[in-house]
This record gives C-alpha cells, structure tokens and sequence, in this order.
C-alpha cells in the first residue's frame, strides 16, 4: 500500500491477526471505512500537534493536485473557517480519502451536533467533493457518494453487531440498529 499522504522519512508496519474473535468480511468499503478512520483520525492529531488547521494540514501534505482540490472545494462549499473550534455541542470535521491510492479522491465535511442531557448525536448537514474522472452518469455518481456518506453515519452512530461469547446474537434487522430517517432529523 502506498500512503496518499506525503511524510519525510515515514515507514508503513502492518500487523496481520489471524486468530480474530469474531469472523470478518467486507463491508460496502471493502475494509477502507476502518482504514480511513484510523488515518483520518491520525491526521487530525498531527494537526494538533503541529498547531495548524486540520484542512491547511491535509493539503501541506498531500502532493496529488486532485486530492488538494476536493479537499479546498468541500472546505469552501462548507464554509470551513481556519481554527474554528466547536462549542461542546457542535462541531465539524474534515476527512480525505483515496480510493486505492490512484482512483477516485472524495473529501467530507460533516456537522456534528451533541444532545448533552440524552448523549445523543447528529450529523444535521455533510457536504462531499469528489474527483472520481470522467463521469458517464454523474446521477450515479451522487446516489454513490450520498449513500455511502449515509451509510458510514449509520455505522458509526447507532450500528452495533451484538455478540457474546458463543458469537454474533444481532441475527435480524429488528436487533440490529440503524440509521432511519426519524433519527436523522
């Protein structure tokens, strides 16, 4: 794997786990839904860190012109301010990905709000920019990037795979908690 994103001197280690507790598979992303969290996540530490904007931060290291401009065309769509901070109740976020480190370049902004008395959270508004080349049906193309865009809320809101020490015990949709539209009012 090469990473898309540019760092003197970095090493890549991987670590494969054979003995998992519960039996894997692929999921709509192919296993780059975890991945993307885990780097995205990494980034906006380093960004910390480094006391800069997590978007100025993104593009300082990303060397692919079409990768930096999804990334400054949602942040403008989005009316990304540089160090703006949230208020404990709302908040937003920027993440980049790459698919398979050549193709399609998709970049998201997601508002996040916290219902402090329920712990409840929403995402009121996301807005996305991708480069995915040329395009025979740009309808598709949306329906994919809006889908997935639902789709990775609803994984990572209210989805939860329930299981015990004999394995899975979510075996139906009415055990299984997803994303409706009542909730995502």
């Amino acid at each position: 794997m090469v990473p898309f994103y540019d760092f003197p001197n970095q090493r890549v280690v991987n670590h494969l786990i054979t003995g998992m507790p519960l039996r894997v598979s692929a999921l709509r992303t192919l296993g780059a839904y975890t991945n993307v969290f885990a780097v995205e996540s990494f980034m906006d530490e380093l960004a910390i860190a480094a006391g800069q904007d997590p978007v100025a931060f993104r593009i300082a290291h990303l060397s692919d012109r079409r990768a930096r401009a999804v990334l400054q065309v949602v942040a403008r769509r989005a009316g990304w301010k540089a160090g703006e901070k949230g208020d404990g109740v709302r908040g937003r976020g920027i993440a980049f990905a790459q698919y398979k480190n050549l193709a399609t370049c998709v970049a998201v902004v997601a508002e996040v709000e916290l219902d402090r008395k329920t712990g409840r959270v929403r995402v009121p508004r996301a807005f996305a920019a991708a480069d995915a080349g040329q395009v025979i049906n740009l309808d598709g193309l949306a329906n994919q990037i809006e889908g997935g865009m639902i789709q990775s809320t609803s994984w990572t809101l209210p989805e939860a795979v329930r299981f015990d020490r004999n394995g899975i015990t979510s075996r139906d949709w009415s055990g299984y908690p997803i994303l409706t539209i009542p909730r995502s009012a």
